[in-house]
């Protein structure tokens, strides 16, 4: 990068603090005022720093554009694709992609297990919105009023024993997941599959779309799966630098990193669909 493009491209951050005066700019850089206002003149004749009337430049309405348009153009599944596989080809489950859209929580990815007995899902699909970990994930992110609202219109069916029976109670799982920053659904939709999921994150730290990894109870325990959940975190972490471009603020709990439970070889016997 030329000396110049470089000594440019350093004002941005520099402004990103606040608004800052020729001077301010110059002893950053280390160069001298007039270097300095050259620089300037040409990031404001582009529209990426502006000149207030007190003299002091601060970010211009174009860079604001210019991100905001790349943002609208990132699709999350494109950059989460080749992460969920990777993680698929590790461990054998099916591992699905979930974003919140319109009152629903919706595949938008899913790559299959290489079990034969496989989850009943599709993609485009609504989640059983009170029971699946992408669910908790996704609302989990909302402001508490929001949490609140979307609550209190919920039905709860009694998909098995372990679902959520009631408003008051998925609040409180809602709080717990924003908490540890993950979320299972261990029998809560079918009693026979068991489900562990993470956040993907924004620049900003918001909730973008969530992943989760499940499995029959014939192909591991709830507690084989659950020794996996790191593997699932460092996925979607990983899912999260490459769509912000950043690491990702949250509020995590650590997990307990146990050893990945490798699952057994696939028998050769037909394949079994069954519902998540």
């Amino acid at each position: 990068m030329s000396q110049t493009v470089d000594r440019a491209l350093s004002i941005l951050p520099l402004l990103a603090e606040g608004p800052a005066d020729l001077g301010q700019v110059a002893d950053r850089l280390g160069v001298h005022k007039s270097t300095a206002l050259r620089l300037l003149r040409t990031l404001h004749e582009h529209g990426l720093v502006y000149r207030q009337a007190d003299q002091r430049y601060r970010l211009g309405a174009r860079l604001f554009a210019l991100a905001q348009e790349a943002v609208e153009n990132l699709d999350v599944r494109e950059i989460a694709h080749p992460h969920l596989v990777a993680l698929n080809e590790k461990v054998g489950h099916t591992i699905h992609l979930a974003v919140y859209e319109e009152n629903e929580v919706l595949y938008i990815d899913k790559v299959e297990s290489r079990y034969p007995v496989r989850m009943y899902s599709r993609i485009g699909k609504p989640v059983a919105i009170t029971v699946a970990a992408v669910a908790k994930l996704l609302l989990a992110d909302l402001s508490e009023p929001e949490r609140r609202a979307v609550a209190e219109k919920l039905d709860y069916p009694a998909y098995t024993a372990r679902s959520t029976p009631n408003a008051p109670a998925f609040l409180r799982e809602l709080e717990k997941v924003r908490e540890q920053g993950w979320a299972t659904d261990l029998g809560g939709h079918e009693e026979s599959i068991n489900c562990i999921g993470a956040p993907i994150r924004g620049a900003d730290g918001r909730v973008v779309a969530a992943m989760s990894m499940s499995a029959p109870n014939v192909v591991v325990t709830a507690e084989e799966l659950l020794t996996l959940l790191p593997l699932v975190r460092r996925t979607a972490d990983a899912i999260s630098r490459e769509y912000s471009g950043a690491v990702p603020v949250s509020k995590e709990t650590p997990a307990k990193e146990t050893p990945a439970k490798a699952a057994p070889s696939t028998p050769s016997t037909p394949s079994k669909e069954v519902t998540p």
